[in-house]
């Protein structure tokens, strides 16, 4: 066993376990069904937590999107003893309408923006406090590399997307303390393992005393989204940085447990010694990012495509290309940027991008030839 000296983070609690301090590092997952199924959304819970905290998941995480999820979700929660935490997205007046039901409140600094575009972020995140405090939640402030505060983004040079993550989640947890609440923890991600690390290591320099949800974002399909994953854990959780964690994965929702399964077995063998990655991820070959399947897909053949887009590609493996296949509207637009090509899936078509630039909407049937041919004409160009 190996023995590894934790950050000093404080405890915080969520629902039946607590992160934090000395505790054990908690292992999370998301539901990937629509919210308002209700009972696909239920079964999946329970799967997924099945057997307890510190077998199954320690804590599910449900996206609500709308007033009919936020209905759904007091349904849901009648039917199931599971830790919940809460994604809310762009709209975060839906927190009175959720807190009740759950045990923490996931927010996004880059999404505050989205409604009442002339109320300062300030008074948005002191109402979210409000709403946790009377309905005894913990917050996560969750800083996503693609959907960064556009105020912060816009104070840092392009190249540099850890810079105004940081400064995001340090001002977030600033205005928290202000405030008097310290019930919270923090998620810095990105699809690149070493930016995760970079941006993690800093953060937990600056603030050693608050939790970190660890994971890389859109880390893909298994095997390769497993490896990316294990690649920035060992190095952040052998330092001590890192409090609860989620392998993301694009699977279906039938093996959504492997996400839990993948986190815990990750931290076991960092305990054991067993560290297998290394540290330079820069390898000289093909990148597919996929998002984890969640329940903001509004097309489930998303997952289908992303495997379809892992073997079509394969020809040009030894190629530095990266491509971003995203599920919804909510990652899609902003995280596909920094690809070489992105796709981003609605419900009955398919976003074609090349980096910025938009090329188009595509049929599900119609997408991979024309990706192919993008793929082709960057190759031939000499990427």
């Amino acid at each position: 066993m190996v023995e590894i000296k934790r950050n000093p983070t404080r405890p915080v609690r969520i629902g039946s376990i607590t992160i934090g301090a000395d505790n054990v590092i908690a292992v999370q997952s998301m539901t990937a069904t629509s919210t308002q199924d209700i009972d696909a959304t239920v079964a999946l819970v329970n799967r997924m937590a099945d057997g307890g905290p510190g077998v199954g998941a320690d804590v599910v995480r449900i996206a609500v999107d709308s007033k009919a999820d936020a209905a759904a979700l007091a349904e849901i929660r009648k039917q199931t003893t599971a830790n919940l935490s809460v994604d809310l997205q762009e709209n975060y007046r839906l927190a009175e309408l959720v807190a009740p039901h759950v045990d923490k409140l996931r927010y996004n600094p880059g999404h505050l923006y989205h409604h009442e575009r002339d109320k300062p972020w300030q008074e948005k995140v002191a109402y979210l406090i409000g709403v946790a405090r009377d309905n005894d939640c913990a917050i996560r402030v969750g800083v996503n590399c693609g959907s960064v505060d556009p105020a912060k983004k816009a104070k840092y040079a392009p190249e540099d997307s850890i810079g105004p993550m940081l400064e995001s989640a340090l001002d977030h947890c600033a205005y928290l303390d202000e405030l008097g609440f310290t019930r919270y923890c923090v998620s810095l991600k990105d699809s690149d393992p070493k930016l995760v690390v970079e941006v993690n290591t800093r953060f937990a320099e600056a603030r050693p005393d608050v939790p970190i949800h660890l994971g890389v974002t859109e880390a893909g399909i298994p095997p390769e989204g497993v490896i990316k994953t294990r690649i920035a854990f060992e190095q952040l959780i052998s330092k001590g940085i890192g409090d609860t964690l989620r392998v993301s994965l694009t699977v279906p929702n039938h093996r959504k447990r492997e996400e839990i399964e993948a986190g815990r077995s990750i931290v076991a063998d960092i305990y054991a010694g067993r560290v297998r990655s290394v540290v330079d991820y820069g390898l000289p070959t093909m990148n597919i990012i996929s998002c984890p399947s969640c329940s903001r897909v509004e097309n489930e053949a998303f997952v289908e495509l992303a495997e379809k887009v892992k073997e079509m590609t394969r020809y040009a493996k030894d190629h530095a290309i990266t491509i971003a296949v995203m599920g919804c509207r909510v990652n899609g637009p902003g995280e596909t940027d920094d690809a070489d090509l992105g796709l981003w899936c609605g419900p009955n078509f398919v976003n074609l991008k090349r980096g910025e630039e938009e090329l188009g909407r595509f049929g599900y049937d119609e997408i991979l030839p024309r990706l192919k041919s993008e793929l082709d004409a960057l190759i031939a160009a000499g990427f």
